[in-house]
């Protein structure tokens, strides 16, 4: 009886101590996957076939989709703009957001403070039986729940035009 006890349960120790870190997703599909495929724009006859650039093997396409440029165009910007200097008609928003004043180097020390936590965090991860995603459980204490911000701003008087109505 000892024998199968150990038969059981030394396979189920050596699995939990795999440590994944917190993100620990995988597809349950046996189908392809959709985030693989990546849409192009539509193909179209050029005027002259002399008139076509030469091609750049490892190089993007005419019909490949730039991400970065299509999000700058949808919230208003123009695609030139990025990782340009600040435009002119952007600098009442960007002296308004730095009243207060900015950190150098905010971005790198975001990373280090988040990477110490999730390295805290994810001491213990290693030891589970079942595949699990412990990134929310991580952050749990960090996330905003909305419906209560909204009505604690809602009961100190503060009008919150673009949330949902109260219930």
């Amino acid at each position: 009886m000892r024998l199968v006890a150990a038969l059981v349960l030394i396979p189920l120790l050596l699995g939990a101590c795999a440590n994944q870190g917190l993100r620990d997703i995988r597809g349950t599909s046996r189908g392809p996957d959709e985030f693989l495929v990546q849409p192009v724009k539509p193909l179209v006859l050029p005027t002259s076939y002399s008139a076509l650039p030469p091609p750049t093997p490892g190089q993007s396409n005419l019909t490949d989709r730039d991400a970065l440029a299509e999000g700058i165009v949808a919230f208003g910007g123009t695609p030139q703009s990025a990782g340009g200097p600040i435009p002119a008609s952007d600098g009442a928003l960007v002296q308004q957001a730095s009243r207060f004043g900015v950190t150098q180097g905010i971005r790198q020390q975001l990373a280090e403070t988040d990477a110490a936590f999730r390295k805290r965090k994810a001491r213990f991860t290693q030891i589970k039986i079942v595949p699990t995603d412990r990134y929310n459980q991580a952050y749990r204490g960090q996330a905003l729940n909305a419906a209560s911000e909204a009505a604690r701003w809602r009961r100190a008087g503060a009008r919150t035009p673009s949330a949902p109505p109260a219930n």
